[in-house]
């Protein structure tokens, strides 16, 4: 391996966020919570551990109740959650890192046995063609509800709230979750969004829902300090759009208005159904800071941040079984390999026991 990585240990700014390198910490779902989506003292030593990094995206959390996906997902609207999460960013603070909150609504991925019987709702009723973990067991999805156009206002003030609340736990910014399938991302890809209302059909309807919570998120922290998920490729939890490119080219323009701190884009799916190249589409006409996700190598993220390709790479898998990636990578040092196993057990795990590199 190549251990000539000079500019992904450049510093950078996104926005208002100083990075001393540009490794991200991508987000990743660990279900490592107790009850009530409490983020626990484990969550705060896992992060801590992976403070070297230029900027940590935490897990996917609950902008609202109501709306779990996985079980034992950290949320972020009661006081119990916001007090467990200060200890995180105080742990990660402590370590001289930078961590942002990444704020989620699952919409039609939710299941009524994860939240109390509550049906979910999405843009259309379209089920999810997959099985859920519940304390009941592996589940088929439920045919979620459509939510009505009185009702979206809500949503929308689920995500301000969510942001204030970020603020009180002392995160550095947030992340908006339009990607993989969930609530965001159901409403701009035509396979999940059948309405005929002003939230279907075009791009911008489609798009609308996305803006609304941008302006509201942009106005708790400033512009500078969101940051916007998209995968509009990635056919996980039964997603698909007819014109990906299409869909790309219309956010990549109208997001450029935004003034985000950084556009993160997954570039691939998954499970490789679509093939369509949209990171293509958002360097040649996104003029904000871009960061690159899914299945980078240190050789390739050097290359790609060298060329002026994208300002950052998210790595996923690599951190989550290397807590000083950034050390590793700079000395040349063989890297811990992950257990998927553990990747949404309780406990330390497969989680907190992953070594350091030797001394």
């Amino acid at each position: 391996m190549s251990t000539n990585h000079t500019h992904l240990f450049t510093p950078t700014q996104l926005g208002a966020l100083d990075l001393p390198n540009r490794f991200v910490m991508a987000p990743l779902t660990r279900a490592r919570t107790e009850v009530d989506h409490i983020p626990t003292d484990l969550m705060a030593e896992h992060y801590a551990q992976r403070a070297s990094g230029g900027l940590i995206i935490a897990e996917a959390t609950m902008a609202m109740e109501g709306c779990s996906s996985f079980w034992k997902e950290p949320g972020i609207y009661s006081k119990e959650q916001i007090a467990g999460w200060k200890k995180v960013t105080d742990a990660v603070h402590a370590k001289g890192g930078r961590i942002v909150l990444q704020i989620w609504h699952g919409g039609r991925t939710c299941h009524p046995a994860l939240n109390n019987g509550k049906v979910p709702v999405a843009p259309s009723a379209l089920t999810v063609e997959d099985e859920v973990h519940t304390p009941e067991g592996k589940l088929p999805y439920t045919e979620p509800r459509a939510l009505t156009i009185e009702e979206i206002p809500e949503i929308v003030a689920g995500f301000k709230l969510a942001a204030i609340n970020a603020q009180l736990a002392g995160f550095d910014g947030v992340e908006v979750h339009g990607a993989n399938g969930y609530l965001i991302d159901q409403f701009l890809r035509d396979g999940s969004n059948q309405r005929t209302d002003e939230y279907g059909g075009s791009f911008e309807n489609r798009a609308r829902l996305l803006m609304q919570i941008l302006t509201v998120v942009s106005d708790v922290w400033g512009s500078n300090r969101v940051g916007l998920r998209l995968s509009p490729v990635n056919s996980f939890n039964s997603m698909r759009d007819s014109d990906p490119i299409g869909l790309s080219t219309y956010l990549a323009k109208q997001l450029n208005d935004c003034n985000l701190a950084y556009l993160h884009i997954m570039r691939s799916d998954f499970f490789g159904v679509q093939k369509e190249d949209v990171l293509s589409v958002f360097k040649e006409h996104y003029h904000g800071n871009l960061m690159g996700n899914m299945g980078y190598s240190a050789d390739e993220a050097e290359a790609a941040i060298a060329n002026g390709d994208m300002e950052v790479v998210a790595f996923g898998v690599p951190y989550l079984a290397n807590p000083d990636l950034p050390e590793r990578i700079q000395a040349g040092a063989a890297l811990n390999e992950a257990d998927p196993d553990t990747f949404y057990t309780a406990g330390p795990k497969g989680y907190t026991d992953y070594p350091f590199m030797s001394a």
